[in-house]
Order: C-alpha cells, then sequence, then structure tokens
C-alpha cells in the first residue's frame, strides 16, 4: 500500500494513504517558519486498521450514527450493525474507514476511488465513492466527496481528522481557541444519538459563536457534556443552503505555535469531538499513545441520524440524485 505526498511551492506537505483515503500528515509552518506535522498520526501504518478512532479517515457509508442501526428507506427496513452501545457508528465495523481505496494521483492531487457493493453492511445498492484530494500553494487542503448509487440509499461522508496546532505529539489541545458558525446544536440521548431537537448554544457551555478556549467549559456539570466526557457534538451551520459554499465555518487557532487552521464546507453540520476517548489508542510517533484531549476534531458532515428525522437535511442518495459535498482546510 502505497502512500501519496503532496508537497507544495513552499515545502508544506500533506500526506494521505488509500486505506480509508486517509489523511497521515499535514505538515505546515508555524509563526516562527518552522514546519512540523499537525495532523494526529500513529507511529505503525497497520495501526489504522480498525482503530477506534478512526484517524484522519473517512468514515462510510454514514459518518456518525443511525439510531439502533435502523434504516429504511423508500419503505423497507434494513437492520444495520450496532456496534457503538445501541446504535449503529461509521457505517459499521467493516465502514469505508477500513477499505483498501483505489488511487490515481494527478497533479497536485489524488484521487482515492471505492466501491461498496449492494448489502455492503446491509446497505441498499451499488455505491461508487470517491475522495479527491488537492493542495495548494497556500496550504489549503481541499478534500471533493461524491456518491453515486444504483439504487436509492444514503451516505453521509466526512474526514475524521485530528489536529492539534501545537504539533501532533504535542499534548492537551485545551488550550485551542475556537469558533463556529453554529448558533444551534443537537439535543441527543445518553448514547450520543439526535432526539431531533435543535436547542440554542446562547448561555450554554456549547457555545463558540464568540472565540473561546475549547478548555474553559469543558468539565461543565452540562448533559451534552456529562454524555461524551467533553464534546461530542452536532452543530447545524449557521446560514447553509445546498450546494453552497460556507466560509470559516470553523475557525480554530493556537496563540502558543501562532497556527490557524479554517475550514469552508458545503456540509450542513459539523460534529466537534475533543478526543475524549484518544487514551489507549496505538502508539504514535512519539513511542506513546495519545492521551484524552491530545487533538481536536472539527467533521462536516450531515446529521448523524437523519434518516430516521425527515426535518434533518437528507442524506438520500439515488441514480438521479448523486452525493456531492467539498471541505476546505485552511492553515495560516
Amino acid at each position: 500500500m502505497e502512500l501519496v505526498k503532496l508537497t507544495n511551492s513552499s515545502g508544506a506537505s500533506v500526506t494521505l494513504s488509500p486505506l480509508g483515503a486517509g489523511i497521515l500528515a499535514i505538515e505546515v509552518p508555524d509563526k516562527d517558519g518552522k514546519i512540523e506535522n499537525v495532523a494526529l498520526a500513529y507511529a505503525n501504518p497497520e495501526d489504522y486498521l480498525n482503530d477506534g478512532p478512526c484517524l484522519g479517515k473517512i468514515p462510510g457509508r454514514y459518518a456518525n450514527r443511525i439510531g439502533k442501526g435502523k434504516l429504511n428507506v423508500d419503505g423497507k427496513d434494513y437492520q444495520l450493525a450496532v456496534n457503538c452501545g445501541p446504535h449503529h457508528l461509521h457505517g459499521g465495523p467493516t465502514g469505508f474507514q477500513n477499505r483498501v481505496w483505489d488511487t490515481e494521483e494527478f497533479p497536485g492531487g489524488v484521487r482515492f476511488t471505492y466501491r461498496s457493493s449492494d448489502g455492503e453492511e446491509n446497505y441498499p445498492g451499488n455505491m461508487k465513492v470517491t475522495a479527491e484530494y488537492r493542495w495548494s500553494d497556500d496550504n489549503v487542503l481541499t478534500l471533493d466527496m461524491r456518491a453515486e448509487s444504483d439504487a436509492p440509499s444514503v451516505v453521509n461522508l466526512t474526514n475524521h481528522l485530528y489536529v492539534n496546532l501545537d504539533g501532533a505529539d504535542a499534548g492537551n489541545a485545551l488550550d485551542h481557541l475556537l469558533t463556529l458558525k453554529a448558533s444551534g446544536y443537537l439535543l441527543t440521548d445518553p448514547d450520543l444519538c439526535p432526539t431531533g431537537e435543535i436547542a440554542p448554544v446562547a448561555g450554554t457551555p456549547m457555545d463558540f459563536t464568540t472565540e473561546k478556549k475549547i478548555g474553559k467549559d469543558i468539565k461543565a456539570d452540562f448533559p451534552a457534556l456529562n454524555f461524551g466526557k467533553g464534546y461530542d457534538n452536532c452543530y447545524p451551520v449557521d446560514g447553509w443552503e445546498a450546494g453552497e459554499m460556507i466560509e470559516n465555518v470553523a475557525v480554530l487557532r493556537s496563540e502558543k505555535s501562532g497556527r490557524k487552521m479554517s475550514i469552508d464546507s458545503t456540509q450542513p453540520a459539523l460534529q466537534l469531538y475533543t478526543g475524549n476517548w484518544l487514551a489507549g489508542s496505538p502508539a504514535n510517533k512519539s513511542g506513546k499513545s495519545y492521551e484524552d484531549y491530545d487533538g481536536v476534531a472539527i467533521e462536516m458532515q450531515g446529521y448523524p441520524d437523519a434518516p430516521n428525522h425527515p426535518q434533518f437535511p437528507s442524506q438520500r442518495v439515488d441514480p438521479a440524485h448523486p452525493y456531492h459535498q467539498i471541505i476546505r482546510f485552511k492553515f495560516s
């Protein structure tokens, strides 16, 4: 399995893997011009297979949760694997994140393709999925994700990148400052599956509409934080419209390193996950496991459990309606 490294004119680079169409490294400069990797990474490439954190990979067919694994498409019921408490997570045990995708390089980028057969993980329809990465001279990583199905089905794609802007193995990331274009968040059951309700963030520890440190309220006695031992919550994107790019949906920065990551996306929501269960993960390049809160994942995606909540934006895909979403990670 050959890795692909994209290097721009300034020497900044991205390393990508066909396993789960994953991001293994993003090497960008700090305020002093020192280039180092800010994407959490394992030392051994084999450790990416079936890892709990889904580090840097593209989960699917359906990223995040589907309640009790129950899926109905056009009146037909499908029972999906229950692999996260009582719910279905990230497409099941053999999700897209644990498959080797086909690789096609082109100038400035790489296209990974995976063909998922009808009935794989009990999802309907033969599905062709592509993830195209481009790396620009101004340190923008663009991820263009598409899916086509020969029958009605559902899909929800994202990249489960974890970053620490002080360096991949720098330790706790709770001092990072975060701003989100999100005035509401999804209420969930104690197992983090949406109830269907959206609550305002105003006046709660969930509020990142103005910049604050991730760790400021993370230990607050608040249901959404108690359920996940930190932030593991879906935020609808303010002003989202289908097919429209929203700029700077999330802005993450570190005062220590001076690095900033801003995210643009066409996706309707984001999952903020503060690495609450990273402890015990495979060894990183420093020779030890990551600890809880050592990285931050901001996963642009569709709403979790959308197939069971008609009021949520639809994640349906069928021959007449292919799937197409874009995420841009901008480093400065």
